[in-house]
């Protein structure tokens, strides 16, 4: 399909196609707009402001600091943090020493983290101290040999810094005990780093910026590939897509972001912290959005523009008693990603602040946007919206063969700048998804209309989709079956009010005395929360096919027995 019909419900002044070669390097961006904002904040954190031309200054030295350790250009160095200043310091001095960020959920567990870490060939990693136990657990077993350790309060002056990082490790006690002798503190390593003298590299578009690990259907997480010139492309086609929009913001006042997903999902990465970057914003960083008293006595400081989130926040926040704590007048963008957006949350938080949800589409794969609903929609439209500027995407049939007619359901594929440059040395994973003309096989079944909108109507693959995180029932069965007292298991994804899908997990029993408290501890051990079952029955078969393969579909159909 070359001729693109969803351009005709493009918004006024929203171009067909972006200009790729804006900027050499994701640093070029950066670096033009720590000049250019200097005097502006550039993140706010629990009431501190830091600026641009403190984070310049920060992460230029902290780049200094990881060349002085030996680490060379296109090493990997991994991030494990929340949402916390360091966060987005650590991105920019790795870029800026031409390193390769990985991005890390700081919520997994030693055998989640020792794979990714292996499979990356992490080098050094950045790790929030809340989480350095997990670390100690497994670093022997990876390449990492560097470790800058990070506390809550390190950026927010000796005062209150120490404060901070009194009551997380004293009165929450969220600091488990551990013991990483090679580790250096955070700001530590910056003063190093500012002695030390800073060689720029030469770093270029075609140069691999961040391996974003997604599951994979064998159960495995990959490294999906993403180049300087595949985050510039999504932050420049988010940017023109949110223009209408964000225009409105009035003369004078500084677009003000928030940024209460992590910033290791690679939704946060671009259409928060780089597009924040780009357009001389401030962003906003939740440390932890379940604590939903807190993010909105945090935003209720803030005069807030965008605000990017997954369907359960939108949803928690909403209905919570101190919603109005917070002024929404000046709200323009609202933009669910993630999952599915549910038309009733849509529709309340449409009423309760006058700001449309704008659902949009896309995968780690995509860096990520594919596709938007426009932001001068007035209503919840229950679609994807459509392809943003210079993206194509089509319907492929079982065969391959593109879907033609309007309302027949075939495979999404997207092809543009912002698509990945494949696997972390997975060719084979790679040509699985990629197709000979340059589109990538998202394994999601949509249907377009006449207009060019797309909706999602269904999965090829089994993934299971909890509040925004892809969950691959491979790699909870391979976990679920070392568990002693398991024969087999089978897991599928059910409907959740809460999370749009839960885990639920069919256990065949080895040992009769085995209990749902057992199983529950077991994974609790191996996998990150949003992993884990929330519904567990234990049955005496599965349903298989002739040669033995587990009917997921018909476990998911099945009431629960």
């Amino acid at each position: 399909m070359n001729d693109r019909i969803w351009l005709s419900s493009y918004p006024e002044g929203v171009p067909a196609d972006i200009d790729t070669t804006a900027y050499r390097s994701l640093v070029a961006l950066m670096e033009e707009s720590f000049r250019k904002y200097a005097d502006r904040p550039a993140y706010s954190f629990m009431g501190k402001d830091i600026s641009y031309a403190r984070t310049d200054s920060l992460s230029q030295a902290m780049a200094a600091y990881l060349q002085g350790l030996g680490l060379a250009k296109g090493d990997r160095v991994a991030i494990m943090m929340p949402n916390v200043p360091q966060y987005p310091v650590a991105v920019a001095a790795i870029l800026r020493a031409g390193m390769v960020v990985v991005n890390v959920n700081p919520l997994y567990t030693p055998r989640e983290l020792e794979h990714q870490l292996k499979d990356s060939g992490a080098k050094a990693i950045f790790i929030i101290e809340n989480f350095a136990s997990t670390l100690e657990q497994c670093i022997d077993a990876t390449p990492v040999k560097h470790v800058v350790l990070c506390a809550m309060g390190d950026q927010l002056g000796l005062l209150k810094g120490s404060l901070v990082n009194y009551v997380v490790r004293n009165v929450k006690k969220m600091v488990p005990a551990y013991s990483l002798p090679q580790a250096v503190r955070y700001n530590e390593a910056i003063a190093r780093g500012t002695r030390a003298t800073f060689r720029k590299p030469e770093t270029s578009g075609d140069d691999v910026a961040v391996l974003q690990y997604t599951g994979g259907t064998t159960g495995v997480s990959k490294g999906a590939v993403l180049l300087h010139r595949n985050i510039i492309a999504n932050v420049i086609q988010s940017e023109v897509w949110n223009q209408p929009v964000m225009a409105r913001v009035p003369t004078g006042e500084q677009p003000t972001g928030v940024c209460a997903l992590p910033l290791y999902h690679i939704f946060a990465f671009t259409v928060g912290m780089m597009l924040s970057m780009r357009t001389g914003g401030k962003l906003i960083l939740i440390p932890n959005p379940r604590d939903l008293p807190a993010v909105l006595k945090e935003l209720s400081q803030h005069t807030i523009h965008s605000f990017p989130a997954v369907n359960t926040l939108f949803n928690g926040l909403a209905n919570h008693p101190d919603f109005n704590t917070v002024n929404w007048k000046n709200l323009k963008i609202s933009v669910g990603g993630g999952t599915a957006v549910q038309g009733a949350v849509a529709k309340l938080w449409l009423e309760k602040t006058g700001c449309p949800i704008c659902e949009g589409y896309g995968l780690s794969e995509t860096s990520p946007s594919a596709s938007c609903n426009p932001t001068t929609s007035t209503e919840y439209t229950g679609t994807i919206g459509v392809p943003l500027p210079s993206t194509w995407m089509k319907l492929l049939d079982d065969d391959g063969h593109e879907v033609i007619e309007p309302g027949q359901p075939g495979e999404i594929a997207i092809k543009g700048p912002q698509v990945m440059a494949g696997y972390w040395q997975r060719p084979d994973e790679t040509a699985k998804v990629m197709t000979a003309d340059g589109y990538f096989k998202t394994g999601d079944i949509g249907v377009m209309d006449a207009r060019g909108y797309f909706k999602i109507v269904d999965r090829k693959k089994d993934m299971i989709l909890v509040s925004g995180f892809n969950v691959y029932p491979n790699e909870v069965e391979d976990v679920v079956t070392a568990c002693p007292g398991v024969l087999e298991c089978a897991a599928v994804g059910v409907p959740d009010a809460k999370s749009g899908e839960a885990v639920k997990l069919v256990i065949i029993r080895k040992d009769p005395s085995l209990t749902e408290a057992q199983v529950r501890d077991f994974c609790k051990a191996n996998m990150t929360g949003y992993k884990q079952p929330k519904l567990i029955e234990f049955r005496t078969e599965l349903p298989k096919t002739p040669v033995g393969k587990i009917l997921r579909r018909e476990l998911r159909d099945k009431k629960a027995a």
